[in-house]
């Protein structure tokens, strides 16, 4: 596991604990020599995590567009920042530079981006392990919606059961790199798509 790359809000939320669970993540994935990769903001939950992995001597990746750079939300302090012209652009870089991805709380942005991994999984464009850091609760909801799907006939119950859900950063490491290794055989090359 060389790489996670993480969605998540441009705001912090309105608990203090959204940040600090951010930054524990962070730190024990700069620990773990895992490197950050992720939307390339200064701001939110991703300026959190960002200076997290950065002052754990971690190595950061930002994937930003254009026009957020010009609205001057870019993190200067990474190692590598991409920019690029679209959303699509985006995630497409991200995806291929991304062992495994995990989805911290966030708004639109962040269910449009997991969702879309979610997606490609799904299709077999790509296998890598896809996470939740439940923060708070966050994410309860949001499974129980998937839950319903699967109830409901529209999505198979392999396919739910192969979303990681977690609350405790150490524990969410060790299950994304269980899932990694258990279906290593098994991953697609991204350059399909």
């Amino acid at each position: 596991m060389r790489s996670i790359g993480v969605f998540c809000g441009a705001n912090t939320g309105i608990e203090a604990r959204y940040s600090e669970d951010a930054a524990k993540l962070g730190k024990l994935m700069a620990e773990q020599g895992i490197k950050l990769v992720y939307g390339g903001g200064n701001v939110g939950l991703m300026g959190v995590i960002a200076d997290a992995v950065l002052a754990s001597r971690g190595i950061g990746i930002g994937v930003i567009p254009q026009s957020l750079v010009d609205r001057e939300v870019a993190h200067r302090g990474l190692q590598e920042l991409v920019v690029v012209e679209t959303m699509h652009e985006r995630k497409a870089i991200m995806a291929a530079r991304s062992d495994a991805f995990i989805a911290m709380p966030g708004g639109f942005g962040t269910f449009d981006e997991i969702c879309e991994i979610i997606t490609w999984n799904q299709l077999g464009i790509i296998r890598k392990p896809v996470a939740f850091y439940n923060i708070n609760g966050y994410w309860d909801k949001f499974f129980e919606m998937i839950d319903h799907t699967v109830s409901e006939g529209f999505v198979k119950r392999d396919q739910r059961e192969n979303l990681i859900i977690e609350s405790d950063p150490e524990v969410l490491l060790q299950k994304i790199k269980a899932y990694a290794d258990a279906t290593s055989d098994y991953w697609v090359d991204f350059k399909r798509i």
